[in-house]
C-alpha cells in the first residue's frame, strides 16, 4: 500500500505536468471505486485550470479555480502521466486530458482508491479531523506525550492513528520505533516525554529519508509503468524477521499487532 512518502513522491512527479494546465476532458471508465466517483466530476472539472497539486496525509489534491479533486491511491492505485498514444488498460479507470495534450491516468486494480470532489478540501469529512503532518512544526514529541496520557493502546497503534498524526503507516512505524529504541507493544501512556521527543525525531528522520529515497529510485512517471521505490534497501527491521539486528546482532522478532506485521529487536527496544 502506498504510504506518505510514496504519495509525496507521486505529487512531486505529476505536479510539473498538471499545474497551470486546463482540464479539457474527463473520462471516467469505471466509477466504482471505494466510493462512487461523483457523476458530475467531469462537469465540475472541465474548463477549469489546475492551480496546484497538494498532499494532505495520503490524499492528493488537484486544486482548481473553484473546488478540489480529492484523490486517494488506496491499496494499489497509481497516477501516470501519458504523453503518447498509450492505450488504456483494464484497470485504467480515469483519464484527465490537459490543455497540453498530456493525460493524467489513474490505475487501480483493486479499486480501493477514490476520486471525490469538494468545494473546500479542508472541510471535507475525510480531511477535517486529520492530525498534523509529521514533517510540520505542529508535530512534536511534546504533542505525542500530551495526547498519550492515560492511553493503554500500544504505542505503535497510537502513532498510526491518523487523528494523532497522519502518514505514519506500518512500515515507517516499525522503523521509527526501532530508531527510538521503543518496544512497539509498550502502552502509549507509559512512555516518558524524553522518549517521545526521540520518537518524534525518529518519525521525521525516517519519513524524510523515505521521501528522498522515493525520489531518487523513481524510474519514471511518464508513459512507463514504473512506480515509486519503497525504501526497501534502507529498512532496518521491517521485512527482516529472523535476521540480525543492525545494532546488537540478535535475531529480529515478528508478531502480529492489530493484524499488521510488527518487527522489532527484543534487546534494543524496551
Amino acid at each position: 500500500m502506498p504510504e506518505l512518502p510514496e504519495v509525496e513522491t507521486t505529487r512531486r512527479g505529476i505536479a510539473p505536468y498538471c499545474e497551470g494546465q486546463a482540464v479539457t476532458h474527463v473520462n471516467v471508465r469505471n466509477g466504482r471505486l471505494r466510493w462512487l466517483v461523483p457523476e458530475d466530476l467531469a462537469a465540475q472539472m472541465e474548463g477549469q485550470t489546475i492551480r496546484t497539486v497538494d498532499r494532505r496525509a495520503k490524499y492528493l489534491f488537484l486544486n482548481l479555480d473553484h473546488g478540489t479533486a480529492i484523490i486517494h491511491l488506496g491499496m494499489s492505485g497509481s497516477l501516470r502521466v501519458i504523453t503518447d498514444d498509450t492505450p488504456a488498460l483494464k484497470h485504467d479507470h480515469i483519464d484527465l486530458t490537459l490543455g497540453s495534450g498530456v493525460i493524467l491516468r489513474f490505475n487501480d486494480p483493486r479499486r480501493f482508491g477514490c476520486w471525490l470532489w469538494a468545494d473546500s478540501a479542508a472541510s471535507h469529512p475525510l480531511i477535517a479531523s486529520l492530525g498534523p503532518e509529521p514533517l510540520s512544526p505542529d508535530f512534536s514529541g511534546r504533542m505525542l506525550f500530551q495526547l498519550s496520557r492515560s492511553k493503554n493502546t500500544p504505542v505503535k497503534s497510537f502513532i498510526m492513528d491518523s487523528h494523532v498524526v497522519v502518514g505514519v503507516g506500518n512500515i515507517y512505524a516499525n522503523e521509527a520505533l526501532f530508531k527510538a529504541g521503543i518496544h512497539p507493544g509498550r502502552k502509549a501512556g507509559r512512555i516518558s516525554l524524553d522518549r517521545y521527543h526521540r520518537l518524534a525525531e525518529a518519525i521525521k528522520e525516517t519519513l524524510s529519508a523515505a521521501i528522498l529515497m522515493g525520489g531518487t529510485t523513481l524510474r519514471d512517471f511518464v508513459n512507463s509503468d514504473g512506480k515509486p521505490g519503497y525504501f526497501a534497501q534502507s529498512l532496518l527491521v521491517y521485512g527482516r524477521t529472523g535476521e540480525p539486528c543492525t545494532e546488537c546482532e540478535k535475531p529480529l522478532k515478528e508478531v502480529r499487532m492489530s493484524g499488521r506485521s510488527t518487527v522489532y529487536c527484543t534487546r534494543c527496544q524496551r
